[in-house]
């Protein structure tokens, strides 16, 4: 071998080496700066007490491409998990609300179907019905304008009753008849049986439902931070829709009925404040034929909003949330909120019997509220570290005293 090809070798093997280095270099620097900055969140948006079980619904990102999933959770009551199933098809996705069907559990949702709704960030509904070991055994997707979700549904007898959205995706112009708010009957294989749509094709939606005498109420909100809500006979045809003036960009998301009355929460704008910078919780009460009657609000420091409700015997129950503005924090591109709990009781003439904050963590998100026994059970998640979020439980007692956690 010549003395020339000897040190082209040479050169080439110091080369290769460098190269090689500047390689490890960058894969340890860059695995330390992505683990610097993963962020892990794992919540439960919904749940449901049974006898001896609680089935929770809502998502986590607890994978290695740190894609959001789908995931629903049994546990016991003492909430230590018996089992937990994620959602795996698909991209991105997530559970809003799910109930049990005799030995079955039915669970809503979204999420991104292809690749063209991963890369354009718009989702398809999603209902997936599983058996008691949380094995799939039917499912089914919807999809109109572009970016679609369900948020909660009903059991009937011969089906359930599902609500939700589907709305053009960012930037999309357009008027749709078929779009907005949408109801929905599946029969129990989940194929669809009819369906029902009402108000804005950018932002309508209906977040929770319920039936009585005969017939099927909706809450939600049309476009412009206007809450609704609506009366449907079982098939599906509209009776009326009454506009509430102003709520939050959520509008109503929980409704019960106590001696045939409606009770509705969400949070109502305060003055003429444009943004949600500024909001009250609220509870309003509405007749078989969705007249307003009454309603009252809670004014904390910030942003306030009541999520759920429910009824315990005349009184009504509910789980919210209220975020304080943080000046120190915010900038002119951002402003920045502390979040915390809200626990609320009221009686049937919606007088105020207990209001309290829970401010145990930096951020806590109360999202649904059920009776267990001789208590309240709420769910949730908080963030500890201004980054990373976890799910939990929160026990109250019957008088509104935090008497535990979980998880």
């Amino acid at each position: 071998m010549s003395s020339r090809l000897k040190r082209i070798m040479k050169y080439t093997v110091i080369i290769c080496f460098i190269i090689l280095i500047i390689d490890l270099v960058v894969i340890i620097y860059t695995e330390k700066v992505m683990k610097k900055d993963k962020s892990y969140f794992d919540s439960i948006n919904s749940f449901e007490v049974m006898d001896s079980d609680i089935i929770s619904v809502g998502s986590n990102n607890n994978n290695d491409k740190r894609q959001e999933k789908a995931k629903i959770t049994k546990y016991d009551r003492e909430q230590k998990k018996i089992w937990e199933k994620f959602y795996n098809k698909g991209y991105n996705s997530s559970f809003f609300g799910v109930k049990k069907d005799k030995d079955n559990y039915i669970a809503v949702g979204n999420y991104e179907s292809t690749k063209d709704e991963h890369r354009n960030k718009t989702r398809s509904a999603l209902i997936v019905k599983y058996d008691n070991n949380g094995e799939i055994l039917y499912e089914n997707d919807f999809q109109v304008l572009g970016n679609s979700k369900f948020m909660n549904l009903l059991v009937l007898e011969d089906g359930y009753l599902v609500v939700g959205q589907s709305i053009y995706e960012n930037m999309t112009l357009g008027l749709s008849d078929e779009g907005g708010a949408i109801l929905i009957k599946y029969d129990k294989e989940l194929n669809e049986v009819w369906r029902s749509n009402y108000g804005g094709s950018k932002s309508g939606i209906y977040n929770d439902l319920l039936i009585l005498d005969g017939n099927i109420y909706t809450v939600g909100k049309d476009a412009s931070n206007i809450g609704i809500i609506s009366k449907y006979d079982l098939e599906g045809n509209k009776i009326t829709t009454e506009n509430y003036e102003a709520t939050d960009s959520f509008g109503f998301t929980g409704i019960t009925t106590v001696d045939n009355q409606l009770f509705v929460v969400g949070a109502k704008k305060v003055g003429k404040d444009k943004t949600d910078y500024d909001t009250d919780s609220l509870i309003v009460e509405y007749d078989a034929d969705c007249h307003l009657v009454k309603e009252a609000t809670y004014k904390g420091k910030g942003k306030e909003r009541y999520n759920k409700v429910i009824k315990d015997q005349d009184n009504l129950v509910i789980s919210g949330q209220t975020g304080i503005y943080n000046k120190e924090k915010s900038t002119d591109d951002m402003m920045v909120f502390q979040y915390n709990g809200i626990f609320a009781k009221y009686n049937r003439d919606l007088k105020e019997l207990k209001i309290v904050e829970y401010e145990n963590e930096i951020d806590d998100y109360f999202t649904d509220i059920k009776q267990m026994d001789n208590r309240y059970l709420i769910s949730g998640y908080s963030t500890y570290d201004k980054k990373n979020y976890l799910p939990k439980f929160i026990v109250y007692s019957k008088a509104g005293k935090l008497i535990g956690t979980g998880l």
